[in-house]
This record gives C-alpha cells, sequence and structure tokens, in this order.
C-alpha cells in the first residue's frame, strides 16, 4: 500500500494532543551566511528529541486488540527504537527492540528507560533488522518498520502540513535521508499543499545508499563507513520509499564528515541548537555548497538531537582548533628555576588561557639540562594566536605549534 495525502491528514487527527508541532524558527545568522533565509523545523525538540515519534505511534496505535496483545517489536539504530519505546509504553503494549552492538550509549539507556526490552545485535540498522524478522517469526510478535511502512511513512509526513503556511514556489525543503521515510512523508505531504515547492535529500558520504539507488533506478545495498549520522546509516533504501523519492524529491546530495562535524558546531555555536549528526546534514549540504536547487527560503528539517556527550567534546574540540580558538604549542627551556615562570608569563600578558600544560624533563631528544613543554591554549581566534606566537618568538624561544 503506497500512503496518500488523506493518509497524511489522518494521522495527523491520531497524533494531535499526542505529539505537539515543533517548532519553526528563523536563524538569523544562517541566512546572512548563506545568502538566503534559512528557517529550522526542531525535530530535536520532540519527546523523544527526535522525529521518529510520530510514524512509530502513528504505526502503534491502529494495531488491533489481538495484536497489541501479542507485543511488538523493531530494529533501530536508536531514534526508531526511542520512538517505538515511547509510544508503546504510552499505549501499554509490551515491546522489544533490537539494536546493534554499536549503538549510542544515550540512545540505549533512554529506550530502556521507557521499559522496553532491548537486544542488542550485530554491527548495523541492517544487522539488527534481519534479527527483528526472525524474531517475530519465531515469537509471533508484530514488527515495527523504521521506514518501509505506509503508516509510518504517512506518520512522517505530518511535519508537512506544520510546514504549510510557508511553502512556495521559492522554497526548498531539505530533509536527512537513510531508509527514506522521513523525506517520503514531507515530499507527498508537501508536494501536494504545493506542487512547486522543492524537496532535497542529504545523505553522508559514508552511506550514500539512495543516491546510488537513484543513479542505478532500483534500490542496491552499499557499504556502511563510520560516520556522525548514525541516524541515517542505512545501506539500502526501502521498497516503499524508493520510488516515492523518485516520484516527489527533486535533488540528492551526500556531505563529508567533517561538514557534518562543522555543521553541528554550527548549529550549537551560531543557533543554540543541540543536533545530533544526521539532523545537521541538511546545513551540513548548504554550507558547503552540495545543493544546487537555488530558492529565496530553505526550510532544514533538524531530525535529532541525540548525540553522545563525549561526541559534542570532540566536536568542540576540533572545531575550536579550526576556528583558531584553541592551539598547541611545543617549547624547550633551560631547566633553571624561574624559566617556566616567564614563559607563562608572556603567554598571561597576551591574554591567552592555559588549558593544559604538561612539562616533560625526560624527553630523550633534548639535552639533560633542556626540559619539553606542552601547553594548549585558548584563543580568540587565528589572528590572536599569531600574536600570541609571535610574541614568544620575539622573546627568544624557538616554538613549534602543533596546531
Amino acid at each position: 500500500m503506497i500512503p496518500q495525502f488523506e493518509d497524511i491528514k489522518r494521522a495527523g487527527e491520531r497524533l494531535r494532543g499526542v505529539i505537539h508541532p515543533s517548532p519553526l524558527v528563523r536563524s538569523g545568522y544562517f541566512t546572512r551566511l548563506l545568502g538566503a533565509e534559512i528557517f529550522l523545523k526542531l525535530e530535536n525538540l520532540q519527546e523523544t528529541g527526535a522525529f521518529k515519534v510520530r510514524g512509530a505511534y502513528n504505526r502503534i496505535c491502529q494495531l488491533s486488540p489481538e495484536e497489541k496483545q501479542r507485543g511488538i517489536i523493531a530494529a533501530s539504530a536508536g531514534n526508531h527504537a526511542q520512538g517505538v519505546a515511547w509510544a508503546s509504553a504510552r499505549l501499554g503494549i509490551n515491546a522489544t527492540l533490537i539494536m546493534p552492538e554499536d549503538v549510542s550509549i544515550r540512545k540505549l539507556l533512554s529506550v530502556k528507560e521507557y521499559g522496553a526490552e532491548v537486544i542488542l545485535s550485530g554491527s548495523h540498522y541492517n544487522d539488527a533488522c534481519s534479527h527483528a524478522i526472525e524474531l517475530c517469526r519465531e515469537k509471533g510478535k508484530i514488527l515495527i518498520p523504521a521506514f518501509d511502512d505506509p503508516h509510518v511513512i504517512a506518520g512522517q509526513g505530518t511535519i508537512g502540513p506544520e510546514l504549510a503556511d510557508m511553502l512556495g514556489n521559492d522554497v526548498a525543503v531539505v530533509v536527512p535521508v537513510g531508509g527514506g521515510g522521513l523525506i517520503s512523508g514531507i515530499a507527498l505531504s508537501t508536494k501536494t499543499l504545493c506542487p512547486g515547492v522543492r524537496v532535497i535529500g542529504v545523505q553522508t558520504n559514508s552511506c550514500p545508499s539512495m543516491i546510488r539507488s537513484l543513479a542505478k533506478k532500483t534500490p542496491v545495498t552499499v557499504d556502511i563507513g563510520p560516520t556522525l549520522a548514525d541516524g541515517i546509516a542505512v545501506n539500502r533504501p526501502g521498497d516503499l520509499t524508493f520510488p516515492m523519492i523518485q516520484k516527489y524529491v527533486d535533488e540528492m546530495v551526500s556531505v563529508e564528515e567533517e561538514g557534518i562535524a562543522g555543521a553541528v558546531l554550527s548549529l550549537m555555536d551560531k543557533a543554540n541548537i543541540i543536533a545530533e549528526g544526521a539532523g545537521a546534514t541538511p546545513l551540513a549540504a548548504l554550507m558547503d555548497g552540495q545543493i544546487s536547487t537555488k530558492a529565496k527560503q530553505y526550510i532544514l528539517i533538524i531530525s535529532g538531537g541525540n548525540i553522545e556527550l563525549n561526541t559534542v567534546d570532540r566536536i568542540l574540540e576540533r572545531g575550536a582548533v579550526k576556528m583558531g580558538r584553541l592551539i598547541r604549542l611545543e617549547v624547550n627551556l633551560l631547566d633553571i628555576p624561574g624559566s617556566l615562570n616567564r614563559l607563562l608569563g608572556i603567554i598571561a600578558n597576551e591574554k591567552a588561557n592555559i588549558l593544559h600544560i604538561f612539562h616533560d624533563r625526560l624527553d630523550l631528544q633534548n639535552p639533560i639540562e633542556v626540559s619539553s613543554v606542552i601547553l594548549n591554549l585558548e584563543t580568540r581566534g587565528h589572528d590572536h594566536a599569531r600574536e600570541v606566537v609571535d610574541k614568544l618568538r620575539n622573546a627568544g624561544y624557538a616554538v613549534k605549534q602543533a596546531f
């Protein structure tokens, strides 16, 4: 069954009072940066931190009493599992979630908090999905697909009517794409409401399954590389979503991992928005110039915000290095009283902040009377960083800048 716009309207009725419309906000900073009006649809603010609750609830609430009694099973890398766990807890249904063994700890713990049983299986979503299908056959439970299901697609498509007042011929909606459930629903609903609106999908270069499939004109399987965008790391499009994307989506692009990290950082730094890797891909595509479709207004679907804290820490540090706000210097000093104090005094006078310092007297490459000092410094940017390095060199220090 291919979903129709009427299915999305009915899904909206089921979700009313259960799942609230997410905010749509204009970003002044990204508007100035990109030369077009940029709006952010904040699905990261949904109950479980992602859009997946829409499709999960719409699918599960339509189960018959007998099916609800049997219980449900779903496979997910994280966000669909949270959506299913949340919906099943609300509806009083027993749920088992199959998740990859390397799943995000945050997403795993969130699923358990909703009371669902969790089984870890395989390295990627597709491994977990195979195990879920096998368990359904064994135990007679109902499978809740992550994307390739008309009710799931209709649920995700309820985002479209929430954009109705914004849609027009000069508007493009930019959507992350994994298996294709989100973009299929959004494309169907927005194109029905305004045929002239453009819909653009974004994947990561680490898993361009939809892009490769469109090129081959049939769903194909690709290898999955390491990616920040684990939420869209699906190695094969759905049989239901693929023809919908062929019909309704105007452009598909992919982005590099560094672009995704930069977009996560930019959303945090310039818009105070926490986005996971998948949720940041629409902004990454625009910032990296990957989208050829020109529009006066772009609506970016920030699909989720479930990102690990240690991942945020790495992104912040690497971003700080790129912006010149974090530098590492290596300096050799005579190992005599006062030499380290003199070095640090110059840094203090230049208003650089010392984050870490490592004083090594055991570096065998140096003479015995020389010690090595490694400093991580917080600066105000590239110009300030150069001023600090120049001041040290002018004071007679042989400075090596690691980054």
